[in-house]
């Protein structure tokens, strides 16, 4: 009797071991379609309200050093209030040459404009023109700085990828290490310069021809008729509208070219393809309406790619 009861415990001890066994193997997954929904419940449950946009008085409190701010808010910034980057970047010594860059070159210009007013000399307007381009240049610097100045935790920004290219051409893919495509875009850019250009000369030609043969009383003799000076006249307009805004197109390229591999530059393209093949437990959805609700066995297969 006793030995009865011995094989008795044994036997509950080799099941409860097969059991926990089988439960370690078999993974317990649902039936198929099961894990979509739950990915959508985890939607739903990781839902967050939308954060409000970013007002001009978070703006200031950025400045201030009490709150962050986006790159293209601080350009933004910066466009509308030279030295704006400068001081979110807490580089507070850069704004002196910033300013006195600007007024400086802004102000000889005027002396030199009023100089060439009065005399009539070229020589002051060339002067004016040098020291206003300056200006500009020293106003495109200030935004530049900030650009590059601004501190973020990635290596690769790609809103400071946008930003570059956007300010020169170029230096966007040169900030990704697309190298290779800063001759590509810049050959768009000479050829579509090259046809406003040669449009251009063409079309104030025939302009000048037209104007000349449609007057009352013309003494014009060329080979070609007014109706045919017109045509050509419209023809190399239209011609040199569609050459800028190719070039428009290249240059919206460039920018979009840099923010696109500036993304991609934390994308995975290894060629890790691995698939795991393992049993699993499947167990009904709602076992109310289960044919049978007893769990079953099935495979369990991950795709890595």
């Amino acid at each position: 009797m006793q030995f009865k009861h011995l094989i008795v415990i044994l036997l509950i001890l080799v099941t409860s071991a097969l059991n926990a066994q089988v439960t370690k193997i078999f993974t317990p997954v649902g039936p198929p379609g099961s894990t979509e929904q739950n990915k959508e419940d985890n939607k739903e449950e990781k839902y967050e309200p939308k954060k409000p946009s970013y007002t001009l008085k978070r703006y200031f409190k950025s400045l201030a050093g009490r709150d962050s701010m986006r790159i293209n808010h601080m350009w933004l910034g910066s466009i509308i209030l030279p030295g704006t980057a400068q001081i979110y970047n807490r580089e507070y010594w850069k704004l002196p040459i910033v300013y006195g860059s600007i007024s400086g070159f802004m102000y000889a210009g005027y002396r030199s404009n009023l100089e060439y007013m009065n005399t009539g000399d070229t020589k002051y307007q060339t002067m004016r023109d040098l020291f206003y381009v300056g200006a500009a240049l020293s106003y495109w610097g200030s935004m530049m700085d900030g650009v590059a100045n601004y501190k973020y935790h990635k290596k690769v920004l790609p809103a400071r990828a946008s930003l570059y290219s956007t300010l020169l051409p170029g230096l966007g893919q040169a900030y990704n290490g697309d190298y290779w495509k800063i001759p590509i875009f810049y050959g768009g850019f000479i050829t579509c310069g090259y046809f406003i250009y040669s449009n251009q000369n063409q079309y104030l030609r025939y302009k000048d021809l037209y104007n000349w043969a449609s007057q009352p009383g013309s003494d014009y003799n060329g080979k070609y008729s007014v109706e045919t000076l017109k045509w050509y006249r419209d023809t190399y307009r239209r011609y040199r509208d569609y050459s800028i805004i190719a070039g428009a197109l290249v240059y919206v390229l460039n920018i979009v070219d840099a923010n696109v591999f500036a993304h991609l530059q934390d994308f995975d393209v290894s060629d890790d393809l691995s698939m795991n093949i393992r049993p699993a437990m499947i167990t009904p959805l709602n076992p109310q309406y289960a044919y049978n609700q007893s769990p079953s066995v099935g495979i369990k297969i991950n795709l890595t790619f």
